[in-house]
């Protein structure tokens, strides 16, 4: 699931770019962009917002790709706090493509001025170093990880610990992150049942990058459509803990615990 070379080279001279404030306080309208195009699932999208847009009108959601009326720019992304990559297929390269080196470049861009990334299944593949080059680190799939009970990558539900609790989430060949030495604004948000990371917190540049292997967004048709019993469904609102992590308070508290 790596990029052509070619591909990662030209990254190399996307440079930062500086762009508007994107501290989210509490009370404050979040403005979030969500990708919707060919490197998505067919609604994986819609799936996304409506887990957001549920949260209040504190979140003003938009879809933005190069067939919506919002295309990815410097321009378009700097009005926006949140951007998220959701999930997709298999073929990350392709993936990758479909959103388009300029794409690619304002994302990194946003991101590295201040803005925020939420990554979901591949778009958290899509962060790593070989391919956004938001981590440092490579990402690869869970599955047949030591102690972790998922062997195939058909849809199912697993067990992680969630900020320090259990819970069951949809799980579709996820990836597992790295720790982060030296970054003070790491946070490993969740585990796989083998203690493998599941969702964790990164700094890039001025920006923060949220990373997640499973799908915390699923709702229940994802479960029902995989023959999953809707109490493998997670307690918890996992999306609203997801996006509590660029917040100012939950960044200076995690920092303080480290």
């Amino acid at each position: 699931m790596r990029v052509p070379a070619f591909f990662i080279a030209s990254l190399s001279f996307l440079g930062p770019m500086a762009v508007t404030s994107h501290a989210m306080a509490k009370d404050t309208i979040v403005h979030v962009a969500i990708y919707k195009g060919p490197a998505a699932c067919e609604d994986c999208s819609d799936v996304v917002r409506r887990a957001i847009e549920k949260l209040g009108p504190k979140y003003k959601v938009d879809f933005v790709g190069a067939r919506e009326d919002i295309d990815i720019t410097d321009e378009s992304l700097a009005n926006y706090d949140i951007y998220v990559q959701p999930g997709g297929g298999q073929d990350i390269p392709k993936a990758l493509r479909d959103i388009g080196n300029a794409r690619v470049k304002a994302i990194r861009n946003f991101v590295h001025g201040g803005g925020h990334y939420l990554g979901l299944c591949m778009g958290a593949y899509l962060a790593d170093a070989g391919n956004m080059q938001l981590v440092d680190q490579d990402l690869d799939g869970e599955i047949r990880r030591p102690g972790f009970p998922v062997r195939t990558s058909e849809d199912t539900a697993v067990t992680v610990q969630w900020n320090g609790r259990e819970e069951s989430i949809f799980f579709q060949d996820g990836p597992y992150m790295h720790p982060a030495p030296g970054d003070r604004k790491f946070h490993a948000i969740a585990t796989y049942e083998n203690g493998d990371i599941a969702a964790a917190r990164y700094a890039y540049g001025s920006g923060l990058v949220v990373l997640v292997g499973p799908h915390p967004e699923a709702d229940a048709s994802w479960f029902d459509d995989a023959n999953i019993p809707r109490d493998r469904m997670p307690e918890g609102n996992l999306v609203k803990d997801l996006l509590r992590e660029f917040e100012p308070s939950t960044n200076v508290a995690r920092t303080r615990q480290k």
